[in-house]
């Protein structure tokens, strides 16, 4: 009588884990991971870069009236407020007349450019992204309010035109600038890695 053919070994449908397939599967794994991983980096890089080109062309627009969203001869240096048209502009939300009192003074147009000018660059080299991060969450939080996308009606009663009331482009800016800081995504295409080992930016976190 024949009985090897019910052995559990003998079994059609199980195989024995081949050594070769299992040592090279960890490997593979490790592949596809390293290769996922620097597809990220690169992506967080463009990001970045194309965030801070956002910023920076704002500055130099507002600067020199490029005549894309600032007419040709009403720049900055022509003597132009790169926040009166705005701020002055506000039709809704709780800071409404605090936003008209703002508009067009001295340090509300010092702070904004500022603002703009050190966020571009700093993303751009890719340098500071905490910073940047800080600063840019607060500006897009004031120019959320200026906006108030949770306002149906603006105060002169017509339609405000919001398509959302919380999330548009300025909390969008501001997750982009928290995500790029928290990642540290200035290694790559930007001075990051050369930043991070300066002594004075080691001593203090917060730099970088």
């Amino acid at each position: 009588m024949a009985v090897h053919h019910d052995h559990p070994r003998r079994h059609p449908g199980f195989r024995l884990p081949s050594p070769r397939r299992t040592g090279t599967a960890p490997a593979s794994a490790e592949v596809t991971t390293a290769s996922a991983t620097a597809t990220s980096a690169y992506a967080l890089a463009g990001l970045r870069l194309v965030t801070g080109f956002v910023f920076l062309w704002a500055f130099l627009d507002k600067t020199f009236g490029f005549g894309y969203a600032t007419p040709s001869g009403k720049g900055w240096i022509d003597g132009g407020s790169p926040t009166k048209g705005f701020l002055s502009g506000v039709a809704a939300g709780p800071m409404r007349s605090t936003f008209h009192d703002w508009a067009g003074q001295g340090w509300a147009d010092w702070l904004f450019m500022l603002g703009l000018l050190g966020i571009g660059l700093a993303l751009i080299a890719g340098v500071g992204l905490r910073i940047a991060a800080v600063a840019g969450t607060l500006m897009m939080a004031f120019m959320w309010i200026a906006e108030w996308p949770p306002a149906r009606h603006l105060a002169d009663g017509s339609a405000s035109m919001s398509t959302n009331p919380f999330a548009d482009y300025h909390l969008v800016y501001a997750v982009v600038l928290v995500a790029l800081a928290a990642v540290g995504a200035g290694t790559v295409w930007g001075l990051g890695r050369l930043w991070a080992r300066l002594p004075f930016v080691s001593r203090h976190p917060w730099l970088l």
